[in-house]
């Protein structure tokens, strides 16, 4: 189990209808203390995130994550970009391939490890096409048609 029980996990789940994802990777975020409380309520949205990078860090940008409904008159902005955590040998390989092959980086899902921190499962992926994207749902609903047939005759 990967996760803390009772703790939120995000998913990106219109990144796996638009991209074929070619890698995977576990990020930590540079967070606020009020960003992870919000974070620990499911009050965050990696819907429209994407991340670049700059001056040789990666940052994921349009996550949004809410403003906590507790905090005093110190709150973070719901946008701002955040400073993803990797080894230095996964940001370079990043790095060139999305230099070289016209590649990006999205986040798939946010979530809580056991130890309790804010961890991003982001992936190098390549946008589909519109073809793409029907010949996936064919196949889906061809997986899907199989096991009905088989769990009627069992």
């Amino acid at each position: 189990m990967d996760r803390q029980p009772n703790t939120p996990e995000i998913v990106n789940r219109k990144a796996y209808h638009d991209y074929e994802i070619l890698e995977k990777y576990i990020a930590g975020i540079e967070l606020k203390g009020t960003e992870i409380k919000s974070i620990r309520q499911g009050k965050a949205s990696i819907k429209d995130a994407f991340c670049y990078f700059k001056d040789g860090e990666l940052y994921v940008k349009n996550m949004h994550i809410a403003e906590y409904d507790k905090a005093g008159y110190t709150t973070h902005d719901p946008y701002r970009d955040r400073k993803l955590l990797l080894r230095r040998s996964e940001l370079n390989r990043l790095s060139g391939k999305v230099e070289e092959k016209g590649l990006t980086i999205v986040p798939l899902r946010l979530f809580i490890n056991p130890k309790g921190w804010a961890k991003l499962e982001i992936a190098l992926v390549k946008g589909k096409k519109k073809y793409d994207k029907r010949e996936s749902i064919k196949k889906r609903e061809a997986q899907r048609q199989m096991e009905r047939i088989i769990k009627r005759y069992k």
